[in-house]
């Protein structure tokens, strides 16, 4: 049997990642999200704290899309000036994903895994997202704090993701076209989000 990777893009708050780690254990199957940074940190020699500051980011760049486009695919090894760039670390990460993809059934959360995997046929692509009220009242059930803090970390986050997505991909990350399955988590509990999910990815696997 081969294996099943499923990747999950989320909006910040939609419970994407809590998402993730229960359909971890529903499935039996590694689930993968600051995980790939230690991984890429011990095979690169790289620090985690350097793969920690580009992390699903480009925010140290105000220009970085516009002063030069990534040159996808290219691998600079140690000792290249390039070698602890933001386009080298997304180049590793990637490295490892696909490495992944092709030895395990897993879950890969988020740093654009639905692009890195988009040739491979043993894939199931999600994405989660919810209207903004619910996305703030889980943020501030999950991690405390005031409305106005959740509103701003909610913006700041998905504006995070979709530039470097934007950046990696040349594509919208909330783009419904990139998915497999895209789902509003807004109005039901883990358990039913999860029975759905379990249900879509039973149909592709038949």
């Amino acid at each position: 049997m081969k294996n099943t990777v499923i990747t999950i893009a989320r909006s910040y708050g939609s419970g994407g990642r809590q998402l993730g780690i229960k359909l971890s254990d529903k499935l039996g199957i590694p689930y993968y999200d600051k995980d790939l940074i230690k991984k890429a940190s011990e095979e690169s020699g790289i620090s985690e704290a350097i793969f920690g500051e580009n992390d699903e980011k480009i925010n140290k760049m105000p220009l970085f899309g516009m002063l030069k486009k990534h040159n996808k695919g290219h691998l600079a090894s140690p000792g290249d000036p390039d070698f602890t760039s933001p386009d080298n670390i997304f180049e590793i990460q990637a490295k490892i994903i696909r490495d992944l993809a092709e030895k395990e059934s897993c879950i890969i959360i988020g740093r654009a895994a639905d692009y890195i995997l988009r040739d491979y046929d043993n894939v199931i692509k999600l994405y989660f997202c919810a209207p903004f009220d619910n996305c703030i009242d889980r943020v501030i059930e999950t991690y405390g704090g005031s409305k106005e803090d959740a509103k701003k970390k909610i913006k700041q986050i998905d504006s995070f993701r979709a530039k470097y997505y934007k950046y990696y991909t040349d594509r919208d990350w909330n783009d419904a076209r990139n998915y497999d399955f895209c789902l509003n988590t807004g109005s039901m509990s883990y358990d039913k989000l999860i029975e759905i999910v379990t249900g879509y990815i039973d149909v592709k696997n038949v």
